[in-house]
């Protein structure tokens, strides 16, 4: 018997201009991870000097943002009126709810001087309840989160709860959220939830024995060994499953699909609130 249930690659997408990222969630047999409905995996890459990130303002309803960079800099600004860089080890939680525009960029000093840039990005998908709460922006900095080292494990406890910890950003539901490195020779127990999955960000590890590479991701059904003999950096998420179906659309999640046509609607209408300062935007994909 085996606790893996599925194992899946995470596949190329190109975020325009040529920069590509590794999508490992939505995959088309495992939509959601416990509340995770989007997990992107970011570089490594080095940027030229001059070149960098450039997301023109686009908007989420429906979910929380929650970015962590092992490598590099963005500046987050959305319209809360948040302006916040993001650095490694740092965590930025943005609460779409009822709807948020924001914008990532390179921040200048990087841009010009050329730049690393290497995390993840993801997408909590917030219970009903709350999927109509106000936006919200939260910065955490690197010194505030939770390290946990266990079997020669070091983990960054991103949200949520695991191993007797609490992260200190706010979740609307049970939520594991845990990155960091597995040393040779590593061996731990998986936390507990509900749903939970493992993703090997870079080298080699094995679930009760069972291999998993770099760009993998394996769907748990029970509690695991995670285990690494050369090493490995790895996400490891999941939670309280979502309270029904999600509709993913663009940017947008809902429960519903006129909730999605609504936010689509109000987007090409120019609806949704500004972000101070900037004045691109992505328009609505036809």
């Amino acid at each position: 018997m085996t606790a893996i249930d599925l194992i899946f690659d995470a596949r190329i997408r190109d975020l325009g201009d040529g920069f590509n990222v590794r999508r490992v969630l939505p995959f088309a047999k495992r939509r959601a991870v416990g509340p995770f409905v989007f997990l992107d995996h970011i570089g490594p890459v080095q940027f030229e000097p001059g070149k960098g990130i450039d997301v023109r303002p686009h908007p989420h309803i429906g979910l929380a943002t929650v970015t962590y960079l092992f490598e590099g800099a963005q500046v987050h600004r959305d319209s809360t009126g948040a302006v916040q860089t993001i650095r490694p080890g740092d965590v930025n939680w943005m609460t779409a709810g009822s709807g948020v525009t924001h914008s990532e960029r390179s921040p200048e000093v990087e841009r010009a001087a050329g730049h690393p840039l290497y995390g993840m990005q993801s997408w909590v998908a917030l219970p009903q309840e709350f999927a109509e709460v106000a936006p919200d922006f939260h910065h955490h900095p690197a010194a505030t989160i939770p390290v946990i080292e266990k079997g020669g494990a070091r983990l960054s406890l991103i949200a949520g709860s695991a191993y007797g910890a609490t992260s200190p950003v706010k979740v609307f539901s049970e939520t594991v959220y845990l990155i960091g490195d597995l040393a040779a020779g590593a061996s731990v127990d998986l936390p507990t939830a509900a749903e939970l999955a493992v993703y090997i960000v870079s080298g080699t590890a094995t679930v009760d024995g069972t291999p998993l590479v770099e760009g993998q991701m394996a769907v748990l059904t029970a509690s695991a060994i995670l285990a690494s003999e050369a090493g490995a950096k790895v996400v490891i998420l999941g939670g309280e499953p979502l309270d029904g179906p999600r509709t993913i659309w663009w940017n947008f999640v809902a429960a519903s699909p006129e909730r999605i046509e609504q936010a689509k609607a109000d987007w090409k209408a120019g609806s949704f609130e500004k972000v101070p300062g900037e004045t691109e935007f992505i328009p609505l994909p036809e």
